[in-house]
C-alpha cells in the first residue's frame, strides 16, 4: 500500500472497462495502492469476479456497476451510483476498436465506437473532474494509444477516437493542474487482451495489461503521457522525427501484418 497516493487520489477510483484487460488490471494495480475500487463494465459476471478477487487479495472495498456506457443516460447511472463516495480517481478505460477498412466495416459499430471511446469519456470527465477540481485534488487517466499520433489505415477511425484522447488528455492536463488534479493520457501499443479478438486483430509483440497498467498507474502525476510496453517506446520515439505521411504509411504497413483478411 502507498500511503501517499491513497491521501492524493482516494479514498475511491472509478475504473471503467474493468471486466477484463487493461481496465481490470487497472483496477487490480489501484487496490493494491489502498484505494477502494468501483468497477464499472458491460457484464456483471466477470464484474463479480473481480470483485472477489480484489477483496480475497487487499482490505479495500469493492462496488461494481454493469452498464453498457454508450447508451444515453449512463453517466447519470454512473453518478449517481457514486454519488455518495469520496471519488479521487477515474479511470476510464473502457472502449473498443474495430480493423479493416472503413468502407466495408458496418458503421453502426463504427459510430458506436465513437459513442464509447469519446463522448462518454468527455462526458464522464466533467463531471468526476468537476469534483476533484472542487476538492484541490484527484487524478484522471485516460486511455490513448500508439495508434492516436497519426492516421492509421485499417484502423482509421478507431485512431482517430485515441488521437482525440489524446489531444482531449493534454489539454485538460493543463486546464486541470492548477486544482491540483493531475490528468494522464496512456498510450500502449498492442495489448494482449481482449481488445484484440473483438478488434479482429492478431497482435504480435503484445505488452500484457498487467504491464500496462502497473506503468500507467505509477506515471500518474509524473508527465502528460506514458507510453507503456516496449514496441510503444520504440515505435513512437522511432517514428517522432519522420514526417506526417511517411509515419502514416509505416503504420499502414504494421496495421496489414496485424489485420485479419475479412
Amino acid at each position: 500500500m502507498n500511503p501517499n497516493f491513497k491521501e492524493k487520489y482516494g479514498e475511491w477510483a472509478v475504473v471503467t472497462g474493468a471486466s477484463d484487460g487493461i481496465g481490470r488490471s487497472i483496477a487490480i494495480e489501484l487496490a493494491k495502492k489502498g484505494l477502494n475500487v468501483f468497477i464499472v463494465a458491460r457484464r456483471q459476471n466477470l464484474l463479480t469476479q473481480l470483485e472477489s478477487e480484489i477483496k480475497n487479495a487487499t482490505r479495500v472495498e469493492v462496488k461494481s456497476l454493469a452498464i453498457d456506457l454508450s447508451k444515453a443516460g449512463s453517466t447519470d447511472q454512473l453518478l449517481q451510483a457514486t454519488q455518495g463516495l469520496n471519488v479521487g480517481l477515474f479511470a476510464g478505460v473502457a472502449g473498443f476498436g474495430t480493423s479493416g477498412e472503413l468502407i466495408h466495416s458496418d458503421l453502426n459499430a463504427e459510430l458506436n465506437m465513437i459513442d464509447v471511446n469519446c463522448r462518454s469519456v468527455v462526458e464522464q470527465t466533467y463531471h468526476f473532474a468537476k469534483r476533484f477540481a472542487d476538492q484541490k485534488r484527484g487524478g484522471v487517466i485516460l486511455m490513448g494509444s500508439l495508434v492516436g499520433f497519426q492516421g492509421t489505415p485499417s484502423a482509421a477511425n478507431y485512431a482517430a477516437t485515441k488521437a482525440f484522447i489524446q489531444a482531449f488528455a493534454e489539454g485538460i492536463h493543463y486546464e486541470l493542474k492548477p486544482f491540483g488534479v493531475d490528468v494522464l493520457s496512456s498510450a500502449p501499443g498492442p495489448v494482449a487482451s481482449g481488445f484484440a479478438s473483438r478488434a479482429g486483430m492478431k497482435m504480435g509483440q503484445a505488452a500484457t495489461p498487467e504491464e500496462v497498467a502497473r506503468a500507467t498507474v505509477n506515471a500518474l502525476g509524473k508527465g502528460v503521457t506514458v507510453r507503456p510496453g516496449f514496441l510503444s517506446k520504440f515505435l513512437g520515439w522511432s517514428l517522432i522525427m519522420l514526417p506526417r505521411p511517411v509515419r502514416v504509411k509505416i503504420m499502414h504497413s504494421i496495421m496489414g501484418g496485424m489485420t485479419q483478411s475479412r
